[in-house]
């Protein structure tokens, strides 16, 4: 019984499953399935890349922590494209050899699961409804990724907003966060490199918006005093990230051997 009653916290605190189930409902057998699939978890530094001899054959789980996707430009300067949280896929594996130019930085202390391509294969012909959920899963990714573009048109101060709406919805998506607070250890350099903007340029809209009482952070605990505020000054809606649980994700293309 305690053991069942244990398998069961680990699957409920699993952010990948809990992020797979805004896609549908699992089964107990798919959430068990999934359990096994990320129990072997390594703890990873800051400040490393996940993947520095660019392995192509396998798939990388966050379970915990924020890495981000990004590039280094010619001049240097890195450029963050997306935040990794807790439940994505870091990364898999490439179509083409261009799909490694991009690299995948832990910015805060990171639990990564890694999964080969044939085990992914595996799970999905023993449990093919998981290949909708995976589906979804991109297709969630695609659309925050849109929303990054998007965001590169607003305002200095309505774009860092926007920025911690969206991780703080995603980390309440997987249990992470609760309705107006969250962890976030990320640094300066971190958001600017994020938004595209200078360093220094950064800590005046971090001090802007805690004018505004919009947000408070301390101690890498971020607070937003009023959510509801924050989404209109940001002009965020959450309804890109699809994680109400009523997915439209289409069905995918069945899996191949």
């Amino acid at each position: 019984m305690l053991f069942a009653e244990a398998a069961c916290g680990q699957v409920l605190s699993n952010p990948f499953i809990r992020k797979l189930e805004h896609a549908g409902p699992l089964s107990e057998d798919e959430r068990q399935a999934l359990s096994a699939l990320t129990q072997d978890a390594r703890t990873l530094a800051a400040r490393h890349d996940i993947v520095p001899d660019q392995d192509a054959e396998r798939i990388y789980l966050l379970m915990s922590g924020v890495a981000c996707r990004y590039k280094t430009l010619v001049d240097g300067t890195r450029r963050i494209v997306s935040f990794v949280l807790p439940g994505d896929l870091c990364r898999i594996p490439p179509t083409n050899r261009h799909g490694l130019e991009w690299r995948i930085g832990i910015l805060t202390r990171c639990s990564v699961v890694e999964v080969s391509r044939a085990a992914l294969h595996d799970l999905i012909n023993r449990h093919p409804s998981l290949n909708r959920a995976l589906w979804w899963l991109a297709l969630a990714e695609l659309n925050r990724s849109r929303e990054w573009l998007v965001n590169d048109s607003r305002p200095g101060m309505q774009r860092l907003a926007h920025l911690l709406c969206e991780v703080l919805a995603c980390l309440q998506a997987v249990g992470l966060a609760d309705e107006n607070s969250c962890e976030l250890a990320l640094s300066q350099v971190d958001l600017a490199d994020a938004l595209g903007i200078s360093h220094v340029h950064i800590n005046r809209i971090l001090q802007a918006l805690r004018k505004q009482d919009l947000i408070v952070w301390q101690r890498h605990r971020l607070v937003i005093p009023d959510v509801p505020r924050i989404h209109d000054f940001a002009d965020f809606d959450p309804t890109y990230l699809d994680l109400d649980g009523l997915s439209t994700c289409p069905d995918p293309v069945p899996a191949g051997d």
